[in-house]
């Protein structure tokens, strides 16, 4: 289904007030993506995947708050949680991920009272 500008302007105003207030990332992030996602008229489910599980550098299983292959990682923080932690987290995955599963772009955020903070992202041009 392709979306006009317009419409996908008046879902993203949508999104923002239905998210103004949200600030808890453990209940409400798989949410928050799917709606996310929405905006543009792409099912969540066809392209990303929650929790995905991965070896991390030191052999452990970590999991992955939404991964796209190919394309973005995302680690998704509560307030007041430690996002240099949340970039070193997201790096230590790439050990478990293929090369041409590797995500394009990385995202560590934090919930605000609903507004996403975006203290780093991280682009890799992998060609």
């Amino acid at each position: 289904m392709s979306l006009s500008l317009n419409e996908i302007k008046k879902r993203a105003i949508e999104f923002a007030n239905e998210w103004k207030d949200e600030s808890s990332e453990d209940a409400e992030a798989k949410s928050f993506w799917d709606g996310f996602f929405n905006i543009f008229g792409i099912s969540r489910k066809r392209v990303a995947s929650f929790e995905e599980p991965v070896k991390k550098l030191n052999n452990k299983t970590g999991f992955i708050d939404l991964f796209w292959k190919g394309m973005l990682l995302v680690e998704h923080k509560s307030r007041g949680k430690d996002l240099d932690k949340a970039y070193s987290q997201a790096i230590d995955y790439f050990a478990g991920i293929t090369e041409e599963e590797l995500p394009k772009y990385i995202l560590h955020i934090v919930l605000l009272n609903g507004q996403m903070r975006l203290k780093k992202m991280l682009v890799f041009m992998l060609c």
